[in-house]
């Protein structure tokens, strides 16, 4: 494969879009060197690591590059914070949607912080390898990145001199998924991040902890349960699983809904709510819709939601189903901008990187965005946003820089910006 190799100056667009950021260094050679690895991420580099971005990106090192990650003083969180400030400046329709899911990345040896063997959904197996948990925004046609954490095993956490040699902070103790994830809801809190309900799969949703601090909360959610999740269809009834209840429902009950238009029609299925009680290990109950689902891969599925008595059916299915946008995610900022590629071992290199890219892909998002007023005609909906969607986000000719483009995603899917 040829490598295009990346411009000397900055590109236009890339550097306006970086400039408030560079309150965030105190020296000039930080805001050079993340504006280079930023670069080295948005090329057709296959490989993205120190090495390999210095290899094709003019201007820059592989040391500088390492000392952006590991050396330079600079708050990732802090400016991950104002990252997301500014895309919350982008107009909103106002139905946000914040989705809680995890990934994994496959990984040789034992020294790079977090790594062990563990069961990955990524992976779909147990196997040697980091996960992070992660908080997505998402709007019916633009989504992008909140946050994330690594997950610290409790033998990582436990083990001070492992500790020690990926420099993980004092105060990082370990956390289960569910719990990391509810704080990364607190983080959504407290930046002001609109939303009107929390999303989540059967990881999260079938965890009593996650629902309870949901509930303490005060957060409407849809998250997905599976078929043995405990519910009574009247308040002081024996539990059930959800399974036999959905299957229970006469044919009559059961409703077809359609949420989003893909790209081969209109995706959908056939639903049924039952209003019942979700039963708590300590045998309190929190009433709420128990949703059946029978999709078109002949799968049944099942969810769970605290919405009011009166809230339509399509609503919550269309929020259930916006978890497509952090598997989106997940695939194009891994096959796209080298999220998994990160080679170092330290806890502070590893949280960067991650933040580099979600500083990237919220450039692509701002960048369709403008694309998306220029080419804006009365009467026209918005298109949902995708790095990879293809021709369908393509810079008009004179629009963008000629070198703002991106690897064609892993699985196939097209180029982002061209």
């Amino acid at each position: 494969m040829r490598v295009l190799q990346a411009p000397t100056e900055a590109l236009p667009e890339l550097a306006q879009f970086l400039e408030p950021f560079h309150v965030h260094f105190a020296r000039s050679e930080g805001p050079a060197a993340l504006e280079r690895y930023l670069t080295g991420l948005l090329t057709e580099q296959p490989n993205k690591n120190c090495d390999t971005i210095a290899q094709v990106v003019p201007g820059t090192s592989e040391q500088r590059l390492q000392g952006l990650l590991t050396e330079m003083v600079w708050d990732e969180d802090d400016l991950n914070r104002q990252r997301v400030r500014r895309m919350l400046s982008l107009p909103t329709e106002g139905n946000a949607v914040l989705i809680f899911d995890d990934t994994g990345f496959a990984k040789q040896g034992k020294c790079s912080v977090g790594v062990q063997r563990q069961y990955s959904g990524t992976l779909g197996k147990r196997g040697n390898c980091q996960i992070s948990v992660n908080c997505h925004y998402a709007e019916k046609t633009v989504a992008w990145p909140v946050a994330m954490r690594l997950y610290l095993p409790q033998q990582w956490a436990d083990d001070p001199v492992r500790r020690t040699k990926a420099h993980v902070p004092e105060e990082v103790t370990f956390q289960t998924k569910p719990a990391l994830a509810l704080a990364l809801l607190d983080l959504a809190r407290e930046l002001g991040i609109p939303h009107a309900c929390v999303t989540a799969d059967a990881d999260y949703g079938d965890n009593p902890n996650f629902l309870d601090g949901l509930d303490i909360r005060k957060e409407r959610h849809v998250v997905a349960v599976r078929c043995d999740f405990a519910v009574a269809v009247e308040r002081g009834a024996a539990p059930q699983r959800a399974d036999a209840v959905v299957a229970a429902q006469g044919k009559r009950s059961w409703r077809t809904i359609h949420w989003r238009e893909g790209s081969k029609g209109w995706l959908g299925g056939h639903f049924v709510a039952v209003r019942c009680w979700r039963v708590r290990a300590d045998g309190t109950r929190r009433i709420g819709w128990l949703i059946g689902e029978d999709s078109s891969d002949e799968k049944r599925r099942y969810f769970w939601s605290n919405f009011g008595p009166h809230t339509a059916l399509a609503k919550m299915v269309e929020y259930a189903h916006r978890r497509h946008w952090v598997e989106q995610y997940h695939e194009e900022a891994k096959g796209l901008l080298g999220w998994d590629q990160y080679q170092g071992r330290l806890w502070s290199g590893f949280h960067r990187h991650a933040v580099s890219v979600m500083l990237a892909y919220s450039f692509l998002v701002w960048h369709e965005w403008q694309q998306r007023q220029e080419r804006a005609r009365p009467g026209r909906p918005r298109r949902a946003f995708s790095p990879s969607a293809g021709p369908a986000s393509r810079v008009p000719a004179g629009g963008a820089s000629p070198g703002l483009r991106l690897a064609p995603a892993r699985s196939g899917q097209g180029v982002a910006v061209a």
